[in-house]
């Protein structure tokens, strides 16, 4: 094989390489980090004692309760302040964030079987047991009309049917990529490295496109972030949203960050090896061939 020839080769593999760890670690994130259950709640529990998060919930859970009690006019201010005291409260306690746990696992089941199944339909949770422990704890507190308060199944829409044919096409192909899309990333690396003509070369080029996949990594989270807060519905709370979106995608910006080091590191050990070799033979110097006619003649 010609050198020309081995070089192009050596190029598209480390092209190829560098596009698919970024795209390997969003994959695997998807697969390992939000598909696993386990994973999914240890994400989500600490948000449970967000203020952001908190206030959010309180907001919306105390609207809801007041929509369903109706007292006389003299009586709202005070029965919404009561309300509104003993639910802010109430997300202090271990009963809130035992709902929260449970909700959420819920919501996370929900979708996944819907994914992993042929359901048609919106992806629903139904918050009758969090009502029931907020009415509780307003019974608890003498909260009046606390007992009024209807406990019903509730079933808030998790995700839309048309947006859940689309998602699931996806799912089973990040199924799939996310094993296989790292494991291509490395194979293609070192048949590129191992193919070139100059593999320190092609290990600094390895290198520097990792750390470019991994920026754009990076950046595609930030981008992501701020098309998820500017499309969110006029009822949601940004804050609380911003906050659930950092969570979900810490570990993978961990991971772009790791990616982005390594990177750099690899390309940066590669140049100063290089160097160091070159310096080395410098250093070194031509050997002197003995000139004609100084050989000496023993006597």
């Amino acid at each position: 094989m010609s050198q020309g020839l081995r070089s192009a080769l050596s190029a598209v593999l480390i092209v190829l390489a560098c596009l698919l760890a970024p795209l390997g670690a969003l994959s695997t994130w998807v697969m390992y980090g939000l598909g696993d259950s386990a994973r999914y709640e240890a994400t989500m529990a600490p948000l449970a004692t967000d203020a952001d998060v908190r206030d959010a919930i309180a907001a919306g859970v105390t609207d809801g309760i007041l929509r369903e009690v109706h007292v006389r006019p003299r009586l709202q201010g005070p029965v919404n302040h009561f309300v509104r005291d003993a639910v802010r409260s109430f997300t202090e306690t271990e009963a809130y964030r035992t709902a929260w746990e449970a909700a959420n696992r819920a919501a996370h089941d929900a979708v996944m079987r819907a994914l992993r199944d042929d359901r048609e339909g919106p992806v629903t949770v139904d918050l009758a047991p969090v009502t029931e422990q907020v009415k509780r704890r307003l019974a608890d507190d003498h909260v009046p009309l606390a007992n009024r308060i209807p406990v019903e199944h509730t079933e808030v829409t998790v995700l839309e049917a048309e947006d859940l044919t689309r998602l699931r096409k996806g799912f089973h192909v990040l199924e799939v990529a996310g094993f296989w899309l790292p494991v291509g990333a490395v194979v293609f690396a070192l048949a590129g490295i191992l193919l070139a003509v100059c593999r320190r070369r092609a290990v600094v080029a390895t290198g520097l496109g990792t750390a470019v996949g991994a920026a754009l990594l990076g950046v595609a989270i930030a981008v992501g972030r701020r098309l998820t807060l500017s499309d969110l519905p006029p009822d949601v709370s940004p804050t609380a949203a911003g906050a659930v979106y950092d969570a979900l995608t810490d570990t993978l910006r961990l991971v772009s960050w790791g990616l982005l080091v390594l990177g750099l590191s690899v390309a940066l050990i590669a140049l100063l090896t290089g160097a160091y070799v070159r310096y080395r033979r410098g250093s070194a110097g031509p050997r002197q061939a003995p000139a004609e006619g100084s050989t000496r003649v023993r006597a």
